[in-house]
């Protein structure tokens, strides 16, 4: 499993997010799978659900949804248009297989977790929106399998009774993912900082659930240290689902995971020093020069000496200039001879 690999190595692990984007068609989430793994994700996800296990089929004012991307569809219409059939998590799951990427599905409640043990699921992911079912979330760490979490909406007193809920199962294996659960969602309120606060408080590996347009979100979790990167992906948002409008096309999120990983890259480790690729531009920094002939027994003047830049020779470091000063030449040496030791006493 993949997870485990990125986690292992800190090197954060990138989930494509398939949701709604098959549009009813299990050959395009086949190719979504394709696009994805050929993009560069280490995982693509689903999600198992019926509209009957997510709500009730009611079209009073209370299942309505009003403003947003879903504004005026009735609750359960939605799920209905939006889930993928169950029977299609296995040649899914297969594709991954073959392709070498790892299958991931959120349940939605206990026949799901059921159906998803039963193909042989490796891990689990839960939804901001089922942060705060608890007898789900138990349910879930029952099965031992690790636990990714989307903390969307949720308070620290949510996340708490969330975790607490799956260590009191004997489950510790849990990655929390910083959120916004609104599509799509705009920079100002992501709060990336909540991610080493996050890890900090809970001390587990935190990541990102990204639901904004772009990949500069994914760069700058990357940069404070995200574990995991979670993006709705499609293959076009030219095609019409019920989330095309905020998920990445395939270029996109290829760009995305080379940029991501392009800034761990440069995260790197707390170094002082010159690197390698640094050493051999050592000998360009300023440094004492003889800048006039002299002969054996003048004295260093400013006139003679000087702090200067060269390529590909040094003398001695400027901090020493004012201790110089006044010495005498050991020998004559011309214009440009690089100021040592051995050239004054």
């Amino acid at each position: 499993m993949r997870l485990k690999e990125c986690l292992d190595q800190g090197r954060a692990y990138i989930i494509a997010e398939m949701s709604a984007n098959h549009g009813g068609e299990l050959s395009q989430a086949l190719q979504i799978v394709d696009a994805a793994a050929a993009a560069g994700a280490d995982c693509l996800k689903t999600q198992t659900y019926t509209a009957d296990t997510l709500t009730i089929d009611c079209h009073t004012e209370a299942f309505q949804i009003h403003g947003g991307l879903w504004d005026g569809y009735n609750l359960h219409d939605l799920y209905k248009e939006a889930y993928t059939p169950w029977e299609w998590m296995e040649p899914i799951k297969r594709r991954c297989e073959e392709l070498g990427i790892d299958f991931l599905s959120t349940p939605f409640d206990n026949t799901s977790v059921d159906y998803l043990e039963g193909i042989g699921e490796e891990f689990y992911k839960i939804a901001s929106f089922e942060l705060t079912d608890i007898p789900l979330i138990r349910y879930i760490a029952r099965t031992g399998k690790p636990i990714i979490m989307s903390t969307g909406m949720a308070s620290a007193e949510e996340i708490d009774d969330a975790v607490n809920a799956i260590r009191a199962e004997g489950n510790d294996q849990i990655v929390l993912l910083r959120c916004c659960s609104s599509y799509p969602t705009v920079s100002s309120n992501l709060n990336l900082r909540t991610i080493p606060d996050m890890r900090e408080r809970y001390h587990v590996p935190v990541g990102l659930s990204d639901h904004s347009m772009g990949h500069t979100a994914a760069v700058a979790a990357a940069a404070l240290g995200a574990a995991v990167i979670e993006k709705h992906f499609c293959l076009s948002r030219d095609i019409p689902t019920a989330d095309s409008a905020f998920s990445m096309e395939p270029q996109e999120f290829a760009d995305m995971v080379q940029a991501v990983h392009d800034a761990e890259k440069a995260m790197g480790v707390v170094f002082y020093g010159p690197t390698e690729s640094e050493k051999d531009e050592l000998n360009c920094r300023r440094s004492l020069f003889i800048v006039s002939d002299v002969h054996a027994g003048d004295e260093l003047t400013p006139d003679n000496i000087r702090s200067i830049r060269a390529y590909n020779a040094c003398g001695i470091k400027p901090k020493y200039y004012d201790e110089v000063l006044g010495r005498r030449f050991t020998a004559g040496y011309e214009a440009g001879t690089p100021l040592t030791e051995e050239c004054y006493e």
